[in-house]
């Protein structure tokens, strides 16, 4: 069977671009706790949908971009990312096959795992937090998830990306 050829990569850099830049954005201090993870989000949604092309090595260069934008230790983003990118890789026929909402509990439970590291990391760097409020991004993430999957899934189909 031959394999069509892959198109579209200039959408999926575009959409990690426009990712890291919704994780720079300024919010007011209240909201800074539950920021949604877009950068994990994008990486979820483009290692589920094309395996093939988008895969640790894509979650390790956009976490070392978003170490470097954030100011955060050098690495803990890229590890974290690339990890997240490798479990959504082994379980993508699986996830597939999941309706939007039980999907949502599984980028709850990803986006989740990455958080615990990076608050690991800050905690051996001396800058961690006391409370578990680290973990609300992963629940606004999970809460965005149908509607992040709906618009990529449509930019995907609608750019021809495969």
């Amino acid at each position: 069977m031959v394999t069509p050829p892959a198109r579209g990569g200039w959408v999926i850099l575009l959409s990690f671009l426009f990712a890291l830049m919704l994780s720079a954005l300024p919010m007011p201090e209240l909201f800074v706790w539950a920021r949604p993870e877009w950068v994990g989000l994008t990486l979820i949604y483009w290692a589920l949908a094309l395996p093939h092309r988008v895969g640790p090595w894509y979650g390790w260069v956009i976490g070392l971009l978003l170490d470097i934008l954030q100011g955060s230790l050098l690495g803990i983003h890229a590890f974290s990312l690339a990890l997240m990118a490798f479990i959504v890789i082994k379980l993508h026929r699986r996830m597939r096959m999941f309706p939007l909402p039980q999907q949502a509990l599984l980028v709850l439970v990803l986006v989740g795992i990455h958080q615990i590291l990076l608050q690991w990391a800050q905690e051996l760097a001396g800058t961690g937090s006391d409370s578990l409020a680290f973990l609300l991004p992963a629940l606004v993430s999970a809460v965005l998830w149908p509607w992040v999957f709906v618009v990529l899934r449509g930019l995907r189909r609608a750019l021809g990306v495969r």
